[in-house]
């Protein structure tokens, strides 16, 4: 897959140097404080996606249904030509999939091949992603941005999360006879909306 660096090196050529609001914010000294003019007149959109893949997602089917709502996303991603930045939540550490690229239809291999396992570094995700997302708007504030969460909420306590600065939708994928339900508070908490998977699903 593409990493980061691409990510930026596209997204450095998608629009003309806005040396207005560039100056505005001080004299550059690196090329993250360079702002750039969007191409189209309507603000392109980047969809911010972060997929919990740990060891408990494999309960109940629910990681495997999730993989059916992306492979949708990213269809509608492709066909309005979004942008999108994909980080994997497993193991011992998050994953960059992709930052910021338009969406492509090799997406789907690699949605084919996701498994889970591992740990849970959701919170080390999040808080990559708010960093990651504060620097783009720096870059790119026009575009309009979007945080998709998956998750089955399975964490220990944790310390006040990040508010991440876009209109989000947590998807909890949690299933199963005994529910610990912390999808709920964690959406509170990110101050995005919640669905269940099940509600999503075609009946």
């Amino acid at each position: 897959m593409d990493n980061g660096k691409q990510g930026k090196r596209h997204a450095a050529r998608s629009g003309s140097v806005n040396w207005p609001g560039t100056l505005l914010n001080g004299r550059p000294r690196q090329r993250e404080d360079v702002l750039f003019h969007l191409r189209t007149r309507s603000p392109h959109e980047l969809w911010l996606v972060i997929v919990d893949a740990s060891a408990s997602t494999r309960r109940h089917q629910a990681l495997s249904d999730a993989k059916g709502l992306l492979a949708q996303l990213f269809d509608d991603a492709y066909r309005q030509r979004a942008r999108l930045a994909l980080l994997t939540a497993s193991g011992q550490t998050p994953k960059w999939q992709v930052q910021g690229l338009k969406a492509s239809t090799g997406l789907r291999d690699w949605l084919e091949g996701l498994g889970a396992g591992g740990g849970t570094p959701l919170l080390a995700a999040l808080g990559e992603a708010g960093r990651w997302l504060t620097a783009r708007q720096k870059r790119f504030p026009a575009e309009k941005q979007r945080l998709l969460l998956v998750t089955d909420g399975r964490l220990k306590e944790w310390p006040t999360l990040p508010v991440l600065a876009c209109p989000g939708l947590l998807i909890d994928i949690e299933r199963g006879p005994i529910r610990l339900g912390r999808s709920k508070v964690l959406a509170a908490q990110l101050q995005s909306e919640y669905r269940h998977i099940d509600d999503l699903l075609p009946g």
